[in-house]
C-alpha cells in the first residue's frame, strides 16, 4: 500500500475505535428525566388504541365464526339436496325421517328452513 492508503487506514482505525461521547456544543437539559411524560393526551391515545384493538378482535371473532357457521349450514343443505337428488326418500328404511330436526343414519340433525313452513316469526333461514 501506498503512504496515503496507510494514513487514511491509521485515521479511520483512530476515529473508529474512539468511543462516543456527547457532543460539548449541546447545552445540559434543565428539566429532569422524572417530568418528562407523556401526559393526559398520551393516556387518552394509548386508552384509544386499546379499546379499539379490543373492539376489532371481537368483531374479528364473530365474523369468522359466523362464516364458518354459514359454510357448514351450506354444506348440509347441499348434501341434503343431493341426497334427494339421487332418490332417498323417508321410506327406503335408512333412517332420514321427515320434519323438524330429522335424524339421517349417521346421527347428525338436519338442517330446516324455518321459513319453508310459512312461519316469518321463526327467525332468519340461511339461503345461497
Amino acid at each position: 500500500m501506498s503512504a496515503l492508503g496507510d494514513a487514511t487506514l491509521s485515521a479511520s482505525v483512530r476515529l473508529l475505535a474512539q468511543p462516543s461521547t456527547p457532543d460539548a456544543t449541546l447545552p445540559a437539559s434543565t428539566v429532569p428525566d422524572v417530568d418528562v411524560t407523556p401526559g393526559v393526551w398520551g393516556f387518552v391515545a394509548i386508552a384509544f388504541v386499546a379499546v379499539a384493538t379490543v373492539l376489532i378482535i371481537v368483531d374479528m371473532t364473530r365474523r369468522v365464526r359466523r362464516t364458518r357457521y354459514r359454510g357448514e349450514v351450506r354444506e348440509r343443505i347441499q348434501a341434503e339436496r343431493d341426497g334427494v337428488a339421487s332418490g332417498e326418500t323417508a321410506a327406503s328404511g335408512d333412517g332420514i325421517t321427515s320434519g323438524d330436526g330429522a335424524a339421517s343414519g349417521d346421527g347428525t340433525t338436519r338442517a330446516v328452513d324455518d321459513a319453508s313452513d310459512g312461519d316469518a316469526s321463526a327467525g332468519p333461514s340461511v339461503r345461497d
